[in-house]
């Protein structure tokens, strides 16, 4: 089978819209964090490196076989 004019996506042929003026960020910037706040991030990360995730067990038997 052989390509066509029809067959190109016409989406693709069109140049993508300017990027929304929302995207930039003008004004004040962030505050830089204290130190107390680093540090409570780190311990908050090193509990969150400590600890597992229990997920719940799949189910061995599809939907249908279980009924």
């Amino acid at each position: 089978m052989s390509s066509t004019q029809r067959d190109v996506d016409h989406a693709l042929a069109y140049p993508e819209p300017p990027a929304s003026p929302l995207w930039h960020r003008h004004g004040a910037k962030a505050r830089p964090l204290t130190d107390a706040q680093k540090k409570r991030n780190r311990e908050l990360l090193d509990i969150a490196q400590r600890t597992t995730r229990h997920s719940s067990p799949r189910p061995t038997k599809t939907l249908a076989e279980a009924s």
